[in-house]
């Protein structure tokens, strides 16, 4: 399995910006579907964003058109641009790597196999 780790999180006003990256090592990702959640205390947790091995991105309705994710194959790392920021978009952010290479894209968090840490995101009003 990958390890991963998700840097870039921290304090943020509402409408600023973060740049959330995951670094991954043991193995390549650039034949592996990448996601983006996240988890507010109390709740479970939520897709953000995907990007396909093949790099077709989608993004859950709460973040579409403020969140920007892609995906570095030389680097192998995954990013996720956030800008206007939102106090309900304070979480942590998790970066995962899909069970299989070349798997159908899926929202499912079960479907990842491989986790980074989390890194928290907060934003003030």
């Amino acid at each position: 399995q990958a390890q991963l780790v998700e840097s870039g999180g921290g304090l943020v006003q509402a409408g600023g910006s973060l740049r959330l990256s995951c670094a991954a090592s043991r193995r390549t990702i650039s034949d592996y579907g990448m996601g983006w959640f996240r988890q507010a205390p109390g709740k479970e947790r939520e897709f953000v964003a995907r990007i396909t091995w093949g790099g077709v991105t989608s993004y859950a309705d709460s973040v579409k058109g403020r969140f920007t994710i892609s995906r570095d194959n030389a680097k192998n790392t995954v990013s996720l641009q956030m800008n206007s920021l939102k106090p309900e978009d304070t979480a942590v952010y998790y970066c995962a790597a899909s069970r299989l290479p070349y798997a159908s894209a899926s929202y499912d968090p079960n479907d990842f196999g491989s986790w980074g840490q989390g890194t928290q995101v907060t934003v003030s009003s």
